[in-house]
């Protein structure tokens, strides 16, 4: 058997980043995508976010892809605040996503990060933090 550890932080948004990650669902919503997760064999470290987004902090086994495990946690989990009307209308999650892989050293620092969601976001927008992300790791945004 091979030993492997590969983290990951991944980062989404809600479809056109509506705020309908409130205060009143958000704990709700992200303890159902860390449940959901450990059905699908998918290992949560950390997932918290804000109003509009989520972070979450994975270690991917070795016959995972990224894109499926977004695929099967942002889908199942809209269908999950849908099917039990957290939010007053549709909830969709947007097709972008960050993903950016931690080094070892580093798994504390993010943890840290994604933790303080709701202090981090009164000084700074998503907006702001999605422009660091992608000048800091070097994303090159697509056209059309």
């Amino acid at each position: 058997m091979p030993f492997i550890k590969i983290w990951i932080h991944l980062v989404w948004a809600t479809k056109k980043r509506s705020p309908l990650l409130t205060k009143d669902i958000r704990q709700l919503v992200f303890t159902h995508i860390r449940e959901n997760a450990k059905t699908k064999n998918i290992h949560i470290d950390f997932v918290n976010g804000h109003i509009d987004h989520v972070h979450c902090l994975i270690s991917l086994n070795p016959d995972q892809k990224i894109a499926n495990i977004m695929q099967l946690l942002k889908g199942e989990s809209s269908f999950w605040i849908n099917k039990n009307n957290l939010c007053k209308e549709k909830f969709e999650w947007q097709s972008e996503y960050f993903a950016v892989s931690v080094s070892e050293s580093g798994v504390n620092r993010v943890r840290e990060y994604i933790k303080n969601q709701e202090a981090h976001h009164q000084k700074r927008t998503f907006q702001e933090e999605h422009d660091e992300f992608v000048e800091r790791y070097g994303f090159r945004m697509m056209e059309g």
